[in-house]
């Protein structure tokens, strides 16, 4: 018998599908208006077939299978589980108490080697927090930490995560090393932009060098070399065009020198900031750089933002570029890079374009393309029920299908609400 859950407001939808059972092997979704962001477009009245965790349908006439648990999703929009890109979603829970905060390290022997993946808490309490916002993926990235004499650049390897409630939260482990440059570059080296782009240099010159000569290394026959043999030994991939490099850096003349760069060296480069990066987007376009940035930035923090512009993410998309969005506020505001893909849309950018700069364009750099990002038949069920046009602040999502698996729509902060929300019930012991 179909189980059908029909005319259901939205806070009732999510009532109901937070006590489905999490392992239904056969979910349906049905009447909603799809953005699929594949190749059938937008089906403005369709359903989505998802059978053991993979979407084995989607269209505007789908056959549902009798054992079916079925989401009248009416009035409703579906998309793809959005990325938190570029964020530090479960591994930072009080930004400002140092013991919960493992995306970065400050020691000099450890810096590229870094691999922020062995600190992601699956019992986060921010995590919930994202989910319900509709994402359902993250590409967590590392910082530079500080210490004293720190002479290094970079900061680490990013991992991709999974948001799926009760399950293991790496997807994997290294997808990019994480470098910064500009002023944050000149003050890892205690110099100017050129002293950065020289050690940057001398450091990719030390790892190809290492990678051909490990034997006279592990003898102790080698030339000096400023990093430490984890860091060499996690670079290697990168110099060898393995690994994406992911380049922190904003102002137009740090970006030509990155591009210029990556073609020396024949790196994989991601910009990821960049401010200025509509100034020299026909660049980017043609050296198939991607930017990761946040669209609302349209203030000079800093002389190397100085022309920040809200049209960035517009102009880079008519130029071809490829471009995600982060939030720049870190994993406690993850939600929000839909707001800001609104904004995006209000200056310019298509909102198919937007759309895609939340969740096809990041599976696309961080090579998840095939697997998620798309609603297309054979694609892991990373779904989200919207309860109007995502990209408008008071949408929400009504339900959250992450691998095929329904998922809980509640947080500790919803916990709280409910414990505090009628003063004169008794409290817990603790509070008497």
């Amino acid at each position: 018998m179909i189980r059908t859950l029909l005319g259901a407001t939205a806070p009732a939808l999510v009532l109901v599908l937070s006590t489905l059972a999490a392992t239904a092997d056969t979910l349906a979704i049905t009447n909603a208006r799809i953005l699929t962001g594949g190749a059938k477009g937008d089906i403005g009245n369709g359903t989505i077939l998802v059978v053991n965790g993979r979407i084995a349908a989607v269209g505007a006439k789908v056959s549902i299978p009798r054992d079916a648990t079925v989401i009248d999703a009416a009035g409703k929009t579906v998309t793809p589980g959005l990325y938190a890109v570029g964020t530090n979603l479960g591994v930072v829970e009080v930004d400002q108490v140092e013991e919960t905060n493992d995306n970065s390290s400050s020691s000099q022997s450890i810096s590229a080697s870094f691999d922020i993946s062995h600190g992601i808490d699956p019992q986060s309490f921010v995590i919930p927090v994202a989910r319900n916002g509709g994402i359902t993926r993250a590409v967590v990235t590392p910082v530079n930490g500080e210490g004293e004499g720190r002479e290094l650049l970079f900061a680490g390897q990013a991992a991709i995560a999974t948001l799926d409630a009760g399950s293991d939260p790496l997807v994997k482990s290294r997808v990019a090393m994480v470098l910064a440059l500009g002023e944050a570059g000149t003050g890892a080296v205690g110099g100017s932009r050129g002293a950065a782009i020289v050690a940057l240099k001398a450091d990719i010159e030390d790892v190809k060098w290492f990678s051909r000569n490990r034997g006279n290394y592990n003898s102790g026959a080698t030339r000096e070399l400023r990093l430490s043999r984890p860091d060499l030994e996690a670079l290697v991939p990168v110099v060898q065009g393995r690994m994406k490099l992911m380049v922190m850096v904003h102002k137009s003349a740090d970006i030509r020198e990155v591009i210029r760069l990556a073609r020396q060296h024949r790196l994989d480069i991601v910009i990821a900031g960049g401010e200025e990066a509509w100034e020299v987007a026909d660049e980017l376009a043609r050296a198939r750089i991607p930017v990761i940035l946040n669209p609302t930035t349209n203030l000079p923090g800093s002389f190397e933002t100085r022309d920040a512009t809200m049209d960035n993410a517009a102009r880079l998309a008519k130029a071809g570029v490829l471009i995600a969005f982060a939030n720049g506020d870190g994993g406690h505001r993850a939600p929000e890079a839909r707001y800001n893909a609104g904004n995006a849309v209000a200056h310019g950018l298509p909102h198919a374009d937007a759309i895609a700069a939340l969740t096809s364009n990041p599976a696309r750099i961080f090579g998840e393309a095939g697997k998620v990002g798309t609603i297309e038949r054979g694609q892991q069920a990373d779904l989200v029920v919207w309860s109007g046009d995502p990209l408008e602040p008071l949408s929400e999502a009504t339900a959250v299908i992450i691998n095929g698996r329904t998922q809980p729509m509640t947080s500790r902060q919803d916990e709280l609400a409910r414990r505090y929300l009628k003063l004169d019930e008794p409290l817990p012991p603790a509070y008497r």
